[in-house]
């Protein structure tokens, strides 16, 4: 066969691959193998490539996410194609891990009603919502509690320690008052937990006039903006990695919180990170958005990211309360 192939280069007349491939009874990979060549490139080569280093580097994000991350890189492409090309590598995965409880809500300490089931915020630090998780160590557990702005999904306080108590809320609670504004309004939502419902965290919301919302008894969802945020946690940072002690599952989870900050795409937010959102937020003066969740007023459209993030730097006062910045 090789013979024929070297007979059909020497002549003169030069047939189409696809031809001499029929005429020959051959198939298009063994013409190219038996000439000595490579065979035709992979045209989806480069794509996959691309794909491939996402994943790695994100290997919990789905086509959907991959496909939203790759048009920000400047390669548009369908989110069929790349779906295709994510199962023929195996870069599809789906897992689940048993739903453990934090929360003891067996206390007589007072509780509050829920003053966010209904509540859509149009701007940031209207809501923040606050949790507790448990991490696994090499050689014991540790605990996570973390503030969240709904409005664009940002952490905003956290504190991470080995005793679960208000000692640890009140941490995490302290970040978030001094990296934010305290806006006339703003209604802080947690589950019943006594370490929520302790008199020193109450007291400490009341001085800055923070309403308090608390979820119903034994109603996660009431808390599905934080719920969502530690499962998050949990599948793309804490199930990956093993910690040698705290100070290592300190500094990685920080590492986590700046990354899930400021370049973790939202399908909630319009495939944006949290800080670009808040960010075109405030360019864009907030307001309510439209068409729900993670969409702006057709004003925004045409603002750059650049400019966004840049004009929401600036130092903005708010009336009463303390000069803060959005970072």
């Amino acid at each position: 066969m090789s013979d024929l192939i070297a007979e059909s280069l020497a002549s003169d007349i030069r047939l189409p691959v696809s031809r001499a491939c029929q005429v020959l009874s051959l198939p298009r990979s063994s013409w190219y193998r038996l000439r000595g060549f490579p065979g035709p490139l992979d045209r989806d080569m480069a794509l996959r490539d691309h794909i491939q280093r996402l994943a790695l580097a994100r290997p919990t994000y789905g086509y959907r996410r991959i496909t939203h991350q790759l048009g920000r890189d400047g390669i548009l492409v369908n989110h069929k194609r790349v779906l295709r090309i994510m199962r023929e590598d195996n870069l599809l995965c789906l897992r689940r891990r048993m739903f453990v409880t934090t929360t003891d809500s067996e206390h007589a300490l007072p509780v509050w009603p829920n003053l966010a089931r209904d509540f859509i915020p149009d701007g940031p630090d209207q809501l923040w919502v606050a949790d507790i998780t448990y991490i696994r160590l090499e050689r014991e557990f540790v605990y996570l509690a973390v503030i969240l702005d709904t409005f664009s999904r940002r952490i905003i306080g956290w504190e991470l320690d080995r005793r679960i108590d208000a000692a640890l809320v009140l941490a995490a609670l302290e970040v978030a008052l001094k990296s934010r504004c305290v806006r006339p309004g703003l209604i802080h939502h947690s589950d019943r937990g006594v370490q929520y419902a302790s008199s020193q965290y109450v007291e400490r919301l009341a001085e800055h006039g923070i309403a308090i919302s608390m979820s119903r008894r034994g109603n996660p969802y009431d808390n599905a903006f934080a719920e969502s945020f530690m499962k998050t946690l949990k599948y793309e940072e804490v199930y990956l990695t093993e910690y040698e002690d705290l100070a290592d599952a300190r500094g990685r989870i920080a590492d986590f919180l700046n990354d899930y900050n400021h370049n973790r795409l939202h399908s909630a937010l319009g495939y944006r990170p949290p800080a670009e959102f808040e960010g075109l937020a405030e360019y864009n003066g907030f307001g309510t958005r439209e068409g729900g969740v993670g969409r702006f007023p057709r004003s925004a459209a045409s603002l750059s990211v650049e400019g966004a993030v840049e004009e929401a730097a600036r130092e903005i006062t708010t009336p009463g309360r303390h000069t803060c910045t959005i970072r």
